[in-house]
């Protein structure tokens, strides 16, 4: 009877699962990979999206105006954006390629050295934790510099341990479990995209604010599709304005135009209606040392010289210069 149970209880023994094949082991390593890059890229991002929404609103600003004013919605702000997000992937894809290509080559001189290194701070927990909360930290700088308009030794210390208090136990406790561990990922590559994105928002505003003061914009300007077109303006006749100097278009928007008088250097409206527009060029040579601002410089002097003459005529009579 005890026999009998054992050989049904063996020949009752399931069998092991056929194991898949290779084709869905491949697919599934594919869509593992996929998810992957998903979690850290998406959020870099959107990240980064959100801070040039941001900088093409400070950019503006610098002319006391918005970009709705300048005739730029919500569909052109996003193509812009989008065109923007893609010059810089495809800078920043060759990059990460020559960065992994000089870690694989480290790893090949060094016998393996660099995996192992690297190996070794991923089971350790709260190396890994300190890692991403300094890196966190760093991409505090950006604010740093917005607010102190300049960078030293100082205040990448300061970043650094504030990253460190900050992060660094939140992030210790998020690797207990793989949901934390994605979570901690989503954490630092949302970070990482608001630290590039502030990087660029301080670029776009000084670029703005070389525009205003030189009368000429720079390559990341234009990458954003800043437009750095002059026109002469002209009446419904034909007939220039303003003594025919080359003034700045911001934009236009609701049958109003918005220029930029580079040398009073302030921002005006013209009605569409009735204006004309001569002489259009796109991003033109100035000569060199040339700044904003001639008008203004001529209407000071000029001010500082009635003002010595009505001065001098003001004094008495004794105090005067003798003629002869």
């Amino acid at each position: 009877m005890t026999s009998h149970r054992l050989s049904q209880e063996l020949t009752d023994i399931p069998e092991a699962p056929p194991s898949p094949e290779p084709e869905e082991q491949e697919t599934g390593s594919v869509i593992g990979m996929l998810e992957r890059i998903g979690s850290v890229v998406v959020p870099v991002g959107v990240g980064l999206y959100a801070m040039l929404y941001l900088g093409i609103q400070q950019m503006y600003w610098v002319f006391d105006i918005n970009p709705e004013q300048a005739g730029i919605d919500q569909s052109v702000l996003l193509g812009r954006l989008m065109g923007t997000l893609i010059l810089l992937l495809l800078v920043l894809l060759p990059t990460i390629g020559v960065l992994v290509a000089v870690g694989w080559l480290l790893d090949k001189l060094t016998g393996g050295l660099i995996g192992r290194i690297v190996g070794g701070i991923r089971r350790r927990p709260w190396i890994a934790a300190i890692l991403a909360a300094a890196w966190c930290g760093l991409t505090y700088l950006s604010i740093t510099y917005l607010l102190a308009q300049e960078i030293s030794l100082t205040y990448v210390l300061f970043a650094l341990v504030l990253g460190i208090l900050a992060f660094v136990v939140p992030f210790r406790l998020l690797r207990r479990k793989p949901v934390g561990r994605a979570g901690m990922k989503v954490l630092v590559g949302a970070l990482t995209g608001i630290g590039l994105g502030m990087v660029l928002l301080i670029g776009l505003v000084l670029g703005a604010i070389d525009v205003r003061n030189t009368g000429q914009a720079n390559e990341l300007l234009g990458a954003v599709g800043f437009q750095d077109q002059w026109v002469v303006v002209k009446d419904g006749d034909d007939k220039p304005l303003y003594d025919g100097r080359d003034i700045m278009l911001l934009g236009e928007s609701d049958g109003t135009y918005l220029f930029y008088d580079c040398d009073k250097m302030e921002t005006f409206r013209r009605a569409a209606e009735g204006t004309n527009l001569g002489n259009i060029r796109l991003d033109p040579e100035r000569e060199e040392g040339f700044t904003c601002g001639q008008l203004v410089k001529d209407g000071e002097e000029e001010k500082t010289e009635e003002g010595t003459a009505s001065t001098t005529n003001d004094k008495p009579k004794s105090e005067q210069p003798a003629n002869g």
